[in-house]
């Protein structure tokens, strides 16, 4: 029964986003909350296709990959552009595979610990670098990991990454880094 209702969970957005179709944005006063791609099969694609692309490439990590520097699970910090909460497309295959990896080992967990930069106020900071751990957490979820394996935390601007007043750190800083 609890399958079930977890694939029903997993599956409603996914009939909500098929039947709207095209790139929007939900939007919740000025802030992007969540970004949906089209990915429809298009010209010469198949369902085939679909079912292979992806995370279900990713489904026989294990333990191991973990530590090895040629695997996308070795990438254990995302980084944000300014002001901004929107994992950036070029983490979608480490994001890919920490799902992956989480959805086929049920019993580890994770912990997102959402960053800031130094600029705006310490609560501002705190409430950005929380919102980077939550989008990161919902792409995973929606990736197939339970909800349940991930805890997220910020710490805004207390603890940063490097010290430094430039453009340089500020990057550096403004991060989510992923605990196992």
């Amino acid at each position: 029964m609890n399958i079930v209702i977890r694939t029903l969970i997993l599956l409603i957005p996914v009939f909500l986003l098929t039947a709207c179709g095209g790139s929007e944005s939900v939007t919740k006063s000025d802030e992007t909350i969540a970004t949906v791609e089209d990915r429809s099969l298009g010209e010469g694609g198949s369902e085939e296709d679909v079912q292979t692309h992806g995370a279900m490439e990713s489904a026989g990590l294990d333990s191991s990959d973990l530590n090895d520097p040629d695997s996308p699970l070795s990438t254990r910090v995302i980084y944000f552009e300014y002001d901004s909460s929107r994992v950036l497309p070029d983490y979608r295959p480490v994001v890919e595979a920490h799902a992956a990896y989480l959805a086929s080992h049920p019993e580890t967990t994770i912990t997102l610990e959402g960053h800031a930069d130094e600029r705006g106020s310490r609560e501002y900071n705190l409430a950005l670098g929380e919102r980077r751990a939550k989008a990161l957490k919902q792409q995973m979820v929606l990736m197939g990991a339970s909800p349940e394996q991930i805890r997220t935390v910020s710490y805004g601007e207390e603890r940063p990454a490097v010290e430094g007043h430039d453009e340089e750190a500020y990057s550096l800083n403004r991060r989510v880094e992923l605990v196992y």
